[in-house]
C-alpha cells in the first residue's frame, strides 16, 4: 500500500486518473442496449415475479452501472460468502478484489414457492415497472443473525440499515446475473448528478486530469472539509501532478432518519461552488447511489473499492468514516482510527492511494476552521454534526467562517421547515 508521502516518489505514480483499471480488468455495464429492449421486456414478462423495496432498487443502479465490477448481479451463495467471511471475492485467475459488503436480494417463502424450478426472474420495481431480470438463479438460506453479526460486529438492535432492510426481509436470498431494462432514473431533479462510473471516468478525461481524489460524505460541506479537500490538492500539486481533480462524492441511497436529506444536501453543496469555497473547475460533484449502511471499517472498504471503478486513484478518509453512535450505549460504535488503518492494509484495495486527513476544528483566534493544533488545544472547539444541527434548528448562528453563508442558509431554512412541519395543525391532530 502506497502512502501518500512515498507514492509518487520519481514518476513511479503518474497514472492517469481513467488509466486506474475498474477491478476485475474492466467495467461492468448491465444496461440492456436499446434494440434489444423490446424482446427482453417481452422475456421478462413471462417470468416469475420479485417485487424490490427502494432499497433493492438503490443495489440494482449500483449493480447494474459496474460501481461493484467484477459482480455482475444479487450474490449467489459462494460470493455471499467470501464477502461475508474474507471481506473479498477470489477471481478466476486467483487474485483478489475487494467486496466488503454483502449486496444480495432477499424473498420470503411464498416468493420462493412461486419461482419454484424457475432459473430466471423479473424483478419489479417499487412502482410496480419491469425493471430488469436475474437469470440462472440461486436461492439460499438467509442467515439474518450472522449477516448482522460480521457485518456491524454487534446484533445491538438500533442500527439503521437493520431496521429499516434486513430485520422486514424474508428468510432467502436470491442470486443470479443481472440484466437492466433501461438505466435506473428517479425523477428527483437530480439525476444530472448521477454520473456512472464510466461517465466520471470520461469527465475526468475530458479535463485531462492526472490525479483524480475522492471525498464521500453524508454530510452538509463546512469549511473544514473544504480546508481538507484544498489542502489535499496543495499535496498532490506539491508531489508533482499537474491537474489534480476532486470528486466530492455525496451518498445518495438510504441514509438514516436524522441525516440531512439528499436534495437538502446538494442544494448545499451547490451553493459551497458558487460561493467560491471549493473551485468548480477542478471539482465534479457527483452522487454516489450506494445505500448506507453505518457498517465503519467494514464498509468504507466497500466505499473506497466503489471508487477505484470510478477512476479515482486517490481516496480521503477520516475519523469515523462510516461510523455512528453505538445504538444503546453513549459511545461510538466503532473505534474512530480504525476505519484508516483497515483501509491502509484491506486485501484488493492495493493500487488505491488512502489519504488519512488532518483533524481540523474551529480557530477561535483566527476565527476560522484550521488544523487542530495540540500545542494550544484550548483555542479549538470541535463543532459536531449534532452541534451544527442544533445551531440551525434553533436559528443560532455558528461561529463566522465555520460555513459559507449561502450553504448555511439552505440548512436553516431546511430545519425550520421540519419545525413548522412538527407545528402545523395537521401533525398535532395525527399525534392526538
Amino acid at each position: 500500500m502506497q502512502s501518500l508521502s512515498s507514492s509518487c516518489s520519481g514518476n513511479s505514480l503518474m497514472v492517469k486518473s481513467s488509466l486506474i483499471e475498474p477491478d476485475g480488468g474492466s467495467l461492468v455495464d448491465l444496461v440492456v442496449p436499446e434494440t434489444q429492449r423490446a424482446v427482453k421486456i417481452s422475456e421478462a414478462e413471462a417470468m416469475p415475479k420479485v417485487k424490490l423495496t427502494k432499497i433493492d432498487l438503490e443495489w440494482v443502479h449500483v449493480i447494474s452501472e459496474g460501481w461493484a465490477s467484477p459482480l455482475k448481479g444479487f450474490m449467489r451463495e459462494d460470493e455471499y460468502l467470501q464477502s461475508l467471511h474474507f471481506n473479498c471475492l477470489r477471481m478466476k485467475d486467483g487474485s483478489l478484489v475487494n467486496m466488503s459488503l454483502p449486496i444480495v436480494l432477499a424473498i420470503d417463502d411464498e416468493v420462493k414457492e412461486k419461482i419454484g424450478g424457475s432459473s430466471g426472474v423479473a424483478l419489479v420495481g417499487p412502482d410496480g415497472d419491469l425493471v430488469g431480470t436475474l437469470s440462472s438463479i440461486e436461492i439460499y438460506k438467509h442467515n439474518k443473525e450472522e449477516r448482522i453479526a460480521r457485518t456491524w460486529g454487534t446484533t445491538a438492535p438500533g442500527l439503521p440499515y437493520v431496521e429499516e432492510v434486513i430485520t422486514p426481509a424474508g428468510n432467502w436470498l436470491i442470486g443470479g446475473d443481472l440484466e437492466v431494462l433501461k438505466p435506473i432514473k428517479y425523477n428527483d431533479g437530480l439525476d444530472n448528478y448521477r454520473l456512472s462510473p464510466q461517465q466520471l471516468r470520461k469527465e475526468f478525461d475530458r479535463r485531462q486530469a492526472d490525479a483524480v481524489f475522492a471525498f464521500q460524505l453524508r454530510n452538509p460541506v463546512h469549511n473544514g472539509h473544504a480546508l481538507l479537500m484544498n489542502d489535499t490538492r496543495r499535496r498532490l500539486l506539491d508531489m508533482g501532478f499537474k491537474n489534480p481533480i476532486l470528486l466530492l462524492h455525496p451518498l445518495g441511497g438510504f441514509t438514516k432518519a436524522d441525516d440531512v436529506p439528499l436534495d437538502v444536501r446538494m442544494e448545499q453543496h451547490s451553493k459551497v461552488l458558487e460561493d467560491g469555497v471549493l473551485d468548480p473547475e477542478t471539482t465534479i460533484v457527483a452522487i454516489f447511489p450506494s445505500p448506507m449502511h453505518y457498517a465503519g471499517p467494514t464498509e468504507v472498504q466497500w466505499h473506497a473499492k466503489a471508487r477505484i471503478n470510478a477512476g479515482a486513484n486517490f481516496y480521503i478518509v477520516g475519523r469515523d468514516p462510516a461510523g455512528m453512535g453505538h445504538p444503546t450505549e453513549k459511545r461510538d460504535l466503532y473505534d474512530p482510527d480504525h476505519g484508516k488503518k483497515v483501509l491502509s492494509m484491506a486485501p484488493g484495495l492495493e493500487k488505491l492511494n488512502i489519504l488519512p486527513f488532518r483533524v481540523a476544528a474551529y480557530d477561535t483566534e483566527a476565527k476560522k476552521m484550521a488544523f487542530f493544533d495540540p500545542s494550544r488545544a484550548k483555542d479549538f472547539l470541535f463543532i459536531s454534526g449534532t452541534k451544527m444541527r442544533t445551531y440551525a434548528r434553533t436559528g443560532e448562528n455558528p461561529p463566522d467562517g465555520f460555513m459559507c453563508p449561502g450553504g448555511w442558509d439552505v440548512l436553516v431554512r431546511y430545519y425550520e421547515s421540519l419545525q413548522a412541519a412538527e407545528d402545523s395543525p395537521q401533525k398535532q391532530t395525527v399525534h392526538a
